[in-house]
């Protein structure tokens, strides 16, 4: 393993940490952000929506540019642009203030959620071993981090610019000192590919819809928890207002502990037992929520979810990545489109479940749409007979079971 790699490797966890950080600043704030504008709780959906919506056009202009550009580079400066609108959001006065720096944190969200993917993606078969879920996990402990950040912000009642300045201050320098060691393509350093990324092989969508169908799951599955899980507690399960905003904690916290471990669990029993097994774990968590007689029940059932669902979303870009090797980056960004599309779908369907019926019967319906996952289950090995543009056939070794499956 070339020291390339690994400084490679580290940075890019790095720049997954930091995204983390980022946007977990932003959604633990809303509403501080709500106040701080005037935003009314009749259009604060439509703000809310926005940042999703463009990250979609983000992520399906990079998948156009990245015949151009190399991922490295279009990382290297879109993670500063979400830092600089992250703290416009905090420092402007004006709502059309707030939809400017919204709108640039949505557009280069999606830019920088697909090209980080494209190269972990990458690493990984320079790599020859599954490392995929590493990077996500250093995305979770970012998500920690940040959401402690917002509540020393929230608990000293500090100015949001105030909150947002130190960190941006520290975080922006570091990635662009840390984007030198990116690594693109086949492990060559970010200067040194020559190859355009994506070239040699054609994208057929009906292949991947598979895994575009998992990733929108997976994310229903984790927008419900973010957004409905201290008000499913309080409401649902009569727990006090403090304990309502443990399970989200929670959750985050299991969340980095199953992908932490998560590479080693797929490199010894492959891609497609992990996934089943995250699949009936986060059923399980589900099925555990809606059925709780109580608080410390309804814990345990989104412990289980952060375990379930922490390993769909890292298995599903790698699985992307197998299947189209000669274009993994195109794969990859139109993949990551529907990660928002689950996002916006799942938190308005359970409220829309939950006012209409109940909230233990809105909790049912991810937890069913969880299950497809198994359905879906084999195409998290790569197809041999799918491979085209003059590409070798990926050896069993590559994408099975062993010390070297993926």
């Amino acid at each position: 393993m070339t020291d390339v790699l690994r400084r490679g490797r580290g940075s890019l966890s790095f720049s997954f940490l930091v995204q983390g950080v980022a946007f977990a600043l932003l959604v633990t704030r809303i509403p501080a952000i709500q106040d701080r504008y005037g935003v009314s709780d009749a259009l604060l959906p439509a703000f809310l929506a926005a940042v999703p919506i463009l990250a979609g056009i983000g992520s399906v202009t990079t998948e156009r540019l990245v015949k151009r550009v190399r991922p490295s580079r279009l990382l290297r400066w879109s993670q500063p642009v979400v830092l600089l609108a992250l703290l416009g959001v905090g420092a402007g006065e004006r709502m059309v203030e707030l939809g400017v720096a919204l709108a640039a944190f949505g557009l280069a969200v999606g830019v920088l959620d697909a090209s980080m993917n494209m190269l972990g993606v990458s690493l990984q078969r320079s790599y020859g071993r599954s490392i995929m879920l590493s990077f996500h996990a250093a995305y979770s402990l970012g998500g920690i981090v940040g959401a402690s950040l917002a509540w020393v912000g929230a608990h000293w009642h500090l100015a949001l610019w105030v909150s947002y300045l130190p960190v941006v201050l520290v975080l922006l320098p570091a990635v662009l000192v840390g984007s030198r060691w990116y690594v693109d393509d086949r492990g060559g350093a970010a200067g040194e590919v020559e190859k355009p990324a994506g070239e040699g092989q054609v994208l057929v969508f009906k292949w991947l819809l598979p895994l575009c169908l998992v990733m929108t799951v997976a994310y229903i599955g984790d927008s419900t928890v973010s957004n409905w899980s201290a008000k499913y507690l309080q409401d649902v399960l009569g727990s006090s207002e403090q304990m309502a905003t443990v399970p989200y904690n929670v959750y985050m916290v299991t969340t980095l502990l199953g992908r932490a471990i998560g590479d080693l669990g797929v490199r010894r029993f492959g891609a497609v037992a992990v996934v089943r097994g995250g699949a009936l774990v986060a059923a399980g968590g589900f099925a555990v929520v809606a059925g709780a007689p109580g608080a410390w029940v309804g814990m345990l059932g989104f412990t289980l979810l952060g375990l379930g669902l922490c390993v769909l979303v890292p298995q599903t870009f790698a699985a992307a990545g197998r299947l189209f090797p000669g274009a993994s980056d195109a794969a990859v960004a139109r993949l990551n489109v529907f990660n928002y599309v689950g996002f916006l779908i799942g938190s308005p369907l359970v409220g829309a479940l939950g006012d209409l019926w109940s909230y233990r019967g809105a909790m049912l319906v991810p937890m069913v749409l969880v299950l497809v996952t198994l359905v879906y289950a084999r195409s998290f090995v790569a197809q041999p007979d799918r491979y085209g543009g003059g590409h070798e056939r990926p050896r069993t070794a590559d994408v099975g079971r062993g010390s070297n499956g993926l």
